[in-house]
């Protein structure tokens, strides 16, 4: 899912994790800097959206996490193998990124590109993560209601996306349709809320009010986390589901703020329960540090160190599987990963997901990335609708105000006209 969430981890587990750490309120023109040093001297680098080059840098792989997703999702067909449509996945992510930014920047090193999450393709009632070895794989079935999770960036900016889909083309009308129609509502109702000055807690209500009307729930743990430069779980975030144990502190949305939003619904309880599939994707912590034993694990994190430093990635990607299994092991067991476990709802429940990349522009929100419902929009023949009359008033808002004004001041200019030529 690309967030900090639904991991489990020893010690880290006592400490509290960046949603919980409170984050500074700053005025909401300052911009975010971050203090790059050259050479002994001391330059700031604008890294948030009042910099052009870092609004050109998301767009950018926003466009290309669009066009992987929509590549991935096609692919997706009966009998088509899990592992081989996430390698598809992260080829097309790699490829892309490797086509642009090859030029040096003005202190002569290369800009750095390519996954920022690995590609994962979860079926039915797991949660997501899904991204299994070659031998480890299994293909889809017609009937299937399958999550499409991935992520790229461009120095550091990051855009991610999620889509649900159903395998084959019969239109259904059990619980897929309603958890499909839960997500998607609910992703559309977080869009036309992450506005300037609104807050996380009036997102976090819409889920819960639009999930009740499908009979479904947002599942637990779920954090849509503020983007920044090479961070994929910044600290200012949005809970997909508070209970007695989970919250996050309230946070007002600012001016040139990046967020993944990240909706998973559930037609079950909304409670991950741990499975016996391989975890494959891992972050390393970048807090911890130790010398590992074997060589084969001085092997593995010296390639994570260099390839993956700070972002999400898979298993599949490291060149020897035998140091892969090996050095992962004992990684793990020293800290040194960020653990994203494969977790699942009850049996008989299905999960659907919606996430895409939003910036917060001084000329209104910007939606980079996640598709449209596509084929879902016949496919998925839900009985329940939008009851709640606060979200049916949200829903019936445009999505991007801006456009609509315009086009009613063409429309009132039109008018004028005419009115001109009659008189």
């Amino acid at each position: 899912f690309g967030s900090r969430r639904l991991r489990r981890s020893s010690r880290a587990a006592l400490r509290p994790p960046a949603a919980h750490r409170p984050s500074v309120p700053r005025p909401a023109s300052a911009p975010r800097l971050l203090r790059m040093s050259d050479h002994g001297s001391e330059a700031e680098e604008i890294v948030d959206l009042s910099n052009p080059d870092v609004t050109t840098k998301y767009r950018t792989a926003g466009e290309i996490v669009q066009k992987a997703l929509q590549k991935v999702v096609e692919a997706c067909v009966e009998d088509a193998d899990i592992a081989t449509l996430c390698e598809m996945g992260d080829k097309i992510l790699e490829e892309e990124t490797g086509k642009l930014y090859n030029k040096k920047d003005k202190d002569g090193k290369k800009i750095e590109k390519g996954i920022a999450f690995p590609t994962c393709i979860t079926p039915n009632e797991l949660l997501g993560h899904f991204s299994p070895l070659k031998g480890e794989s299994r293909a889809l079935k017609a009937g299937d209601l399958v999550k499409v999770d991935l992520a790229c960036h461009i120095d550091g900016f990051i855009a991610a996306a999620a889509h649900t889909l159903l395998i084959g083309s019969e239109a259904v009308e059990d619980k897929r349709a309603d958890v499909v129609m839960a997500a998607w509502n609910a992703a559309e109702a977080a869009l036309r809320l992450m506005q300037v000055g609104n807050t996380n807690t009036q997102v976090t209500e819409a889920f819960a009010k639009i999930a009740a009307d499908f009979n479904c729930k947002p599942v637990q743990g779920v954090l849509s986390h503020q983007l920044k430069k090479h961070v994929i779980d910044g600290n200012r975030c949005i809970i997909g589901a508070e209970t007695a144990e989970e919250k996050v502190e309230e946070i007002e949305f600012e001016m040139n703020e990046v967020y993944c939003i990240d909706i998973v619904m559930s037609s079950g309880e909304g409670k991950g329960k741990e499975t016996e599939l391989r975890s494959t994707v891992y972050k390393r912590a970048v807090d911890t540090a130790y010398n590992l034993k074997t060589q084969k694990a001085r092997q593995f994190i010296s390639e994570i160190n260099r390839r993956f430093p700070v972002l999400p990635f898979t298993l599949r990607a490291i060149e020897d599987e035998q140091v892969a299994r090996i050095g992962v092991s004992e990684a793990r067991r020293h800290e040194l990963l960020e653990e994203y476990p494969v977790l699942k709802e009850k049996d008989g429940q299905f999960v659907a997901q919606f996430k895409f990349t939003v910036l917060l522009l001084p000329g209104g929100t910007k939606k980079i990335t996640g598709l449209p419902l596509g084929p879902l929009e016949k496919q998925a023949a839900s009985g329940c609708s939008v009851q709640d009359e606060d979200m049916k008033k949200v829903l019936a808002t445009s999505a991007n105000p801006k456009k609509q004004k315009k086009k009613k001041q063409a429309k009132d200019e039109n008018k004028d006209e005419k009115k001109e030529e009659e008189s």
